[in-house]
């Protein structure tokens, strides 16, 4: 059960279906399906301009979808009989009045929503404001500011939680907590979307993928299978024969980069079809390894390629 007496895990996913939005007939988010998983945190990836916030925006009401659903458990927000305990959400975390203290802030939020005034002091203890909760908001530090808003998304205890660019003005250690609350509440059976730009950290808590482009979908995806190594991605190879190997390599067609004295680059062929052709010229070996891709690059691969070929993937 929820602090609020309902129970977890009750499969509020989300599901966008072909949703499109225009402006002034330009699609700013086109024919867009995809889906948020409760128990999963989903992360949301694109470049400025993808559609990223039009979405979200579309997902809480607060723009008007030109075609297509985006739904939470099934239903639009507006059809929901309690979105305040269904689903949270943190889009703009500098939305705050200044001159409001931080209790004030959510204490308008809990009494516009019908909830319990004393769930402000346990939001304010799980974002770790307790001891700010009497300061103005306009005193904030942009990671303050974050942890404020986060806490406004927490006041109903939602199955669902929206975050975008939640990490912005986090410290390390802000980080850190955010992605322990956010398992914390996949663990939970709950559903968790975010966005980030930070794509180091995104590889570190997102178990799901979806990215972007251009309004476009341009793959949906388990964050493991996405960057995982394949026979296509680079091999690294250690000899102290590297330039008989090199010469071997270039032979064979492949793409060889000199990296150190006795290390090389090789993509064009697998692990196996490089540790072959060594053999076969009697070269010992000292590393052969495949270099799984970070998701920094699969991301710039594949919006590339979306951008290249213009179409989605």
């Amino acid at each position: 059960m929820t602090a609020n007496g309902h129970p977890t895990g009750t499969g509020c996913g989300i599901a966008a279906h072909e949703l499109t939005k225009r402006y002034a007939g330009t699609a700013v988010v086109d024919r867009l399906t995809f889906t948020a998983r409760p128990g999963a945190i989903t992360g949301f990836l694109g470049p400025n301009g993808a559609g990223k916030s039009t979405t979200l925006r579309m997902l809480l009401g607060l723009v008007r979808p030109t075609s297509g659903s985006i739904t939470i458990g099934g239903r639009r927000l507006g059809e929901l009989p309690d979105p305040a305990r269904t689903v949270g959400a943190l889009i703009d975390a500098r939305s705050v009045h200044p001159n409001r203290t931080a209790k004030d802030h959510l204490l308008s939020y809990a009494t516009a929503g019908g909830i319990d005034p004393r769930r402000v002091g346990e939001v304010l203890e799980l974002v770790g404001l307790t001891r700010a909760g009497s300061r103005r908001a306009g005193e904030f530090s942009l990671g303050m500011q974050q942890r404020l808003g986060i806490a406004t998304a927490l006041l109903g205890d939602p199955e669902v939680l929206v975050l975008d660019e939640p990490l912005n003005g986090l410290d390390p250690e802000g980080i850190r907590w955010l992605r322990t609350f956010m398992r914390h509440r996949a663990a939970e059976g709950r559903t968790v979307l975010f966005s980030s730009h930070l794509m180091s950290e995104m590889e570190l808590t997102a178990d799901d993928l979806v990215v972007i482009a251009r309004g476009r979908l341009v793959t949906q995806s388990p964050m493991q299978q996405l960057v995982q190594a394949d026979p296509g991605q680079p091999v690294q190879v250690r000899t102290r024969s590297r330039a008989d190997l090199a010469e071997a390599l270039a032979r064979a067609g492949l793409d060889v980069t000199v990296r150190t004295d006795t290390t090389l680059r090789v993509t064009g062929a697998g692990a196996s079809e490089v540790g072959r052709i060594a053999a076969a010229e009697g070269i010992a070996l000292e590393e052969l390894t495949t270099l799984r891709e970070s998701l920094e690059d699969v991301f710039l691969r594949l919006t590339q390629e979306s951008a290249d070929d213009g179409s989605p993937r």
